[in-house]
């Protein structure tokens, strides 16, 4: 994962991801873009993770796309706007499933199969927006500056954000922030769906709320997130058939059987981990 995110791993399995790059506001750089993809991807792929929070250090979540960038872009150097590495590679080549390297830097936290709670201060500027947009929760703080940057530098969010926003926030809210940019406050976010809650320390939050689902059967939380995802997509039948599915699955299983026991022993849950 390099220099740009540290891993905390908690015992219950809650791993909290922290943007490690403070003195640039944890701003996208190619780094920070590779970071973000091996870190979801180890995660997507580890049976002990619980739950995941992602916070960024010092002053901000995350402020966009760093200034070099830009200039790299203006000077039309590389075959990417970020040069080597993930981030760099060619927009419209699908190097991800259904994504490109940009937008698999948001994307993968709905491929990771556990809660992803973000936790917002400070700024979530373009790219950082975006990435927040990716967790399943927002906890913001109520100062926050957030904004759809990207018509500033004469571009449209291409970091999964059009996918994103449109679950969240309602069209004409969508196309508002888009096509002006303007900064908007975690407030505001609340308001209109960006955010799921304002707090004064989203992080403290976060981690709470991280440990709490950690004591949830990970097999139904699993299966939730799945049915979610799925969700937007699907027709009711379709909805109604997987929700069948996964639920026949769950019944009689060892982890929801314990959950039962625990319950009326009034004791904390022994789960395993998922198969």
């Amino acid at each position: 994962m390099n220099d740009r995110i540290e891993s905390i791993r908690h015992a219950d399995g809650v791993v909290e991801l922290q943007l490690a790059r403070a003195d640039k506001m944890n701003a996208l750089d190619p780094a920070m873009f590779d970071a973000l993809i091996a870190a979801g991807e180890a995660l997507r792929d580890d049976k002990t993770v619980r739950a995941v929070v992602i916070a960024g250090r010092g002053k901000a979540f995350c402020a966009g796309l760093d200034m070099a960038s830009f200039q790299r872009m203006q000077e039309g150097a590389g075959s990417g706007v970020l040069g080597e590495g993930a981030a760099g590679a060619d927009l419209v080549a699908r190097t991800h499933g259904i994504s490109n390297a940009a937008q698999q830097v948001a994307m993968v936290w709905r491929e990771v199969p556990v809660p992803v709670i973000a936790a917002v201060h400070g700024v979530a500027f373009g790219g950082g927006l975006q990435v927040a947009l990716g967790a399943d929760i927002r906890l913001v703080a109520p100062d926050t500056r957030m904004s759809v940057m990207e018509i500033k530098w004469g571009l449209v969010p291409d970091m999964a954000g059009m996918v994103l926003m449109r679950e969240l926030a309602r069209d004409d809210v969508v196309r508002e922030l888009t096509y002006t940019g303007r900064i908007f406050s975690g407030e505001e976010a609340l308001q209109i769906g960006f955010a799921t809650r304002v707090c004064a320390d989203p992080l403290a939050e976060a981690l709470q709320m991280a440990h709490d689902i950690a004591q949830k059967s990970p097999d139904a939380i699993r299966a939730g997130k799945r049915l979610l995802n799925g969700s937007a997509s699907q027709t009711a039948a379709e909805l109604l058939m997987a929700e069948s599915v996964e639920q026949k699955a769950l019944i009689g299983s060892a982890n929801q059987a314990e959950a039962v026991k625990a319950n009326m022993e009034r004791r904390a849950p022994r789960f395993s981990a998922p198969a």
